[in-house]
């Protein structure tokens, strides 16, 4: 059986979060009083967070628990119940591109702007800015 898709997209939200903050998988493990393995599969998507573990996990990230389900959009085309993720989280949260440095270093700038309209604006800054190069 394969991965459910918002499993998937909720473990990558987690690995964002935790990675700009910089908590490690043993940290945020010793924290919510499991195995840095079972981080590892809530990551994957490979094991589904609880409503109460993720309440936690929140917590823990300092974030509310609608984070993690952030820029999810209902696929058109798919059965009910199915999601898609959206264009820009797909290519924004690619295993590889945060593994990157500089991309590290903007998603952290970036959360650090409290006021929801000056990150949409940044965010449609930069999109002009990636379309004209």
């Amino acid at each position: 059986m394969s991965a459910n898709p918002i499993d998937i997209h909720v473990g990558k939200r987690l690995r964002l979060r935790r990675s700009v903050t910089g908590v490690s998988q043993e940290k945020l493990a010793e924290m919510l009083g499991i195995t840095f393995q079972q981080v590892q599969k809530y990551e994957k998507g490979v094991n589904r967070i609880g409503s109460s573990r993720l309440f936690d996990i929140a917590k823990s990230l300092g974030v509310p628990v609608n984070f993690f389900f952030d820029e999810y959009s209902e696929s058109s085309g798919g059965a009910a119940g199915k999601y898609a993720l959206a264009e820009e989280t797909a290519e924004f949260a690619h295993e590889e591109n945060t593994k990157s440095r500089e991309t590290m270093a903007l998603v952290k700038a970036y959360y650090q702007i409290s006021d929801p309209k000056v990150r949409k604006k940044a965010l449609e800054l930069i999109k002009s800015l990636a379309d004209k190069s």
